[in-house]
């Protein structure tokens, strides 16, 4: 069977994007399982602290033929949501510790103290340390993600100081590691 998807279908775009800026999202659990015999295959808990509203793709209205028509529903797009946001309860038919699943959850929890447009910019780092395939990596490999971050971040006129800015919280929270001399080590 497949896995779960990139893409989950969700309810009304315009409420979740609502849910989001006002910070009262809940968490969100993704089950992929086996059709065939029922058994959960992945089952995935994504904490409200890695939504933001870039996670959250606008789909097409129906069409004017459809029973609510004009109506705009929206997906998650779960590619978008760090590694450290998809904290697997059970990943392929195999229950994760509970004390695993907690110290994922913990270890994140920093993000919640963040308003919602600075807690973009930890989400983007984040995904662009997890875009390097080595654990180690460095401050220069990040420096290539300057333009992407300058198009999803156009008000920012230092870039390369913010992205500074946020290894240095992603070290302090026990994310990353510093090993000198713009090298750092994937935790």
């Amino acid at each position: 069977m497949g896995s779960l998807s990139n893409k989950v279908n969700d309810g009304a775009y315009a409420t979740m994007i609502e849910r989001i800026e006002a910070i009262n999202n809940p968490n969100f659990f993704f089950m992929h399982y086996n059709k065939k015999d029922l058994r959960v295959k992945n089952f995935i808990m994504v904490p409200k602290h890695f939504f933001s509203t870039e996670i959250v793709e606008k789909r097409k209205p129906l069409s004017e033929n459809a029973k609510r028509a004009g109506w705009v529903g929206c997906n998650i797009v779960l590619k978008q949501i760090p590694e450290e946001g998809r904290i697997y309860i059970v990943k392929d038919e195999m229950e994760q510790s509970v004390e695993a699943i907690l110290a994922k959850v913990q270890k994140t929890n920093f993000i919640c103290e963040y308003k919602l447009d600075a807690r973009g910019w930890v989400l983007d780092i984040l995904n662009c340390i997890n875009k390097i395939e080595s654990r180690d990596f460095t401050l220069e490999q990040m420096y290539q993600f300057v333009p992407m971050l300058e198009i999803k971040h156009p008000e920012n006129r230092h870039v390369r100081d913010k992205i500074r800015q946020q290894l240095q919280i992603l070290r302090d929270k026990g994310i990353i590691e510093f090993k000198g001399r713009g090298r750092y080590k994937k935790i």
